[in-house]
């Protein structure tokens, strides 16, 4: 199995059609009990985050009970990436005094399940240029349009927001730190005609339940701001991409190559030390 160093793409579109029935396609059916244990060990680890397959890995999860070669290829896809990045990690800077606040992204991937009528939800935090949240999921709602889908990406987004706020504030409070939760939060989406939705508040056809982010809104405790698709960071985690936009993503949620990093800073700290001698 040869390591790739680029970015991926794994398109499974489900093996069964509406009514259950197998994919002529699909020639074959891989033992689920091994793809089970990989795509399991494919998923987030504490130690050694990879929120670049995020995405991938939900996506392929979802076949655990009957996967098929197509899928068992998406896997060994993964595990090539994977070898092929063994260096790759988050970097959180040392050298950043004045932290910033947490910045949100949320997208949702219209359709992505085309057999059962669900899209995607996806979300990232990121704080001084590197993720510190991030989810991959599918929606468990059929949503009726792309709007009503980023709506539900939006509202997920809200809450994961609302918990990263109280945990700062708590840690910083516990270490008698000035609070850093006085100014909204700011959410970036790419959706304009849901973020009028959302600021104009409820809307017919859907839950109010899903206009939380509205209340918050209101309350000061996040702002939605519209950017451009191109520079949203949550695509990375709703939809396959192209090689280099997938690049562009993953350095944008601050995923670097560790070891350049550490022997450029043994350099930089033995310069230092033979300029005291």
């Amino acid at each position: 199995m040869l390591p790739v160093t680029s970015g991926f793409a794994v398109i499974v579109r489900g093996t069964t059609s509406l009514n259950g029935e197998w994919d002529p396609e699909a020639t074959w059916r891989f033992n689920h009990n091994i793809f089970s244990h990989v795509s399991y060990g494919l998923r987030p680890q504490p130690i050694i985050p990879r929120p670049d397959i995020a995405f991938s890995v939900n996506l392929l999860a979802r076949y655990s009970s009957a996967p098929t070669s197509r899928h068992w290829t998406g896997v060994k896809h993964i595990l090539r990436y994977l070898r092929g990045t063994t260096d790759m990690g988050l970097f959180y800077s040392s050298e950043l005094t004045d932290a910033p606040s947490i910045v949100g992204y949320a997208d949702a991937g219209y359709l992505s399940d085309p057999h059962q009528g669900c899209s995607q939800t996806g979300y990232v935090f990121t704080c001084g240029g590197t993720a510190i949240s991030w989810r991959s999921t599918k929606q468990t709602l059929v949503a009726t349009s792309s709007n009503h889908s980023e709506i539900l990406a939006l509202h997920e987004a809200s809450r994961e927001c609302v918990w990263l706020r109280s945990m700062i504030h708590h840690i910083r409070s516990t270490c008698a730190l000035p609070s850093a939760t006085n100014t909204p939060t700011i959410l970036n989406e790419d959706n304009a005609a849901c973020i009028a939705q959302i600021t104009g508040g409820y809307i017919k056809g859907i839950s109010p339940k899903f206009f939380y982010t509205y209340e918050l809104q209101k309350s000061q405790e996040i702002k939605v701001r519209q950017i451009h698709s191109s520079d949203n960071l949550a695509d990375l985690f709703t939809k396959s991409l192209p090689k280099c936009t997938f690049q562009r993503l993953v350095h944008g949620i601050g995923l670097r190559q560790l070891c350049n990093k550490q022997s450029n800073r043994s350099m930089q700290n033995q310069g230092e030390h033979s300029r005291v001698l």
